[in-house]
């Protein structure tokens, strides 16, 4: 089969249509043991949840940073406090780069503090690209003014370290001083969430992208969020399944080294914290499941909700 042959089919999940369950997870692990750009890192563990009283302590970053090392170049943390602050310590002890982010919220001292630790962990030589804030604009805690307020602080106190926004990629379009300054732009692509089929996801994520990228107007893009959960209620056309999750997982890896996209698969780790906020399926969109065990192996395989 021809690589342009090969690569349409990536994209709409046509190669993959009649492949065993043991031929996809043969499949996953090749593209995972090749290697990933980033990943994004789930360091909650059962029973944890962000909040108040709640550390991350290194020897669970430690653990988990240790099986997901050999198969990413970049890490993506969420936040600088709690605990989180150590994750991009840890990750440069591995030879692991980073994309560090500031957690932005509604409470105005927890974003001082969040801000104040991004940027000494910049000083200190921990953050190759630095990200204010994440979603802010689409869970609306504050002001387009107020995020650019800290971007600004941000981008003059740490001018040799890159510096933008994460957001759904539609914002940047929309919000052009957000877009204007950014550095890099720092997009979340997701096209289960907006109802897609997993046969056309691919071809979707591909005008995502591509809509960042107008918006950049040459500035970098990089697809900093993007995945399948494997277990859950559907929405609309886009179903969970371990087949759906295995078969976005190979596609979006063989598009983004395709074409030489930078993405953050997302996630490394389940945490079923996240289902106050996604329903049941927020619990299900790592590679590896809450106990730290490899989600896509065969001897799971009974493990997997219906096939499509």
């Amino acid at each position: 089969m021809s690589e342009k042959r090969s690569e349409i089919l990536a994209l709409s999940g046509g190669n993959l249509i009649n492949k065993t369950d043991i031929g996809l997870i043969n499949l996953f692990n090749r593209m995972l043991n090749k290697g990933m750009h980033g990943l994004c890192f789930s360091p909650y563990e059962e029973g944890q949840a962000p909040g108040p009283g709640v550390i991350i302590t290194e020897e669970q970053i430690r653990r988990r940073m240790e099986i997901i090392k050999p198969y990413t170049k970049w890490i993506r943390s969420f936040s600088c406090t709690d605990g989180n602050e150590i994750i991009p310590r840890v990750a440069k002890e591995y030879g692991i780069k980073t994309l560090v982010g500031a957690w932005l919220g509604v409470d105005s001292e927890a974003n001082k503090k969040e801000v104040a630790s991004l940027i000494q962990l910049a000083r200190e030589g921990y953050v190759d690209i630095a990200a204010v804030g994440n979603e802010v604009m689409y869970r609306g805690d504050l002001t387009e003014e107020e995020l650019l307020s800290f971007m600004y602080q941000v981008k003059e106190t740490i001018p040799e370290t890159p510096v933008g926004y994460v957001d759904s990629y539609y914002e940047f379009a929309q919000r052009p001083k957000i877009t204007e300054a950014s550095d890099i732009i720092l997009a979340n692509c997701y096209p289960y969430w907006e109802g897609c089929d997993i046969h056309y996801s691919l071809l979707y994520m591909k005008d995502m992208y591509y809509e960042a990228q107008r918006a950049a107007k040459g500035k970098k893009v990089i697809i900093t969020e993007t995945g399948w959960p494997s277990l859950g209620e559907g929405i609309h056309d886009a179903m969970p399944s371990f087949e759906n999750a295995i078969k976005y997982f190979i596609n979006t890896q063989y598009w983004s080294g395709t074409n030489a996209i930078e993405v953050f698969y997302f996630s490394s780790f389940d945490e079923s914290w996240k289902v106050r906020a996604e329903g049941d399926v927020g619990a299900y969109w790592g590679l590896w499941d809450k106990d730290e065990n490899l989600k896509f192996a065969n001897n799971h395989i009974k493990r997997k909700s219906t096939s499509i």
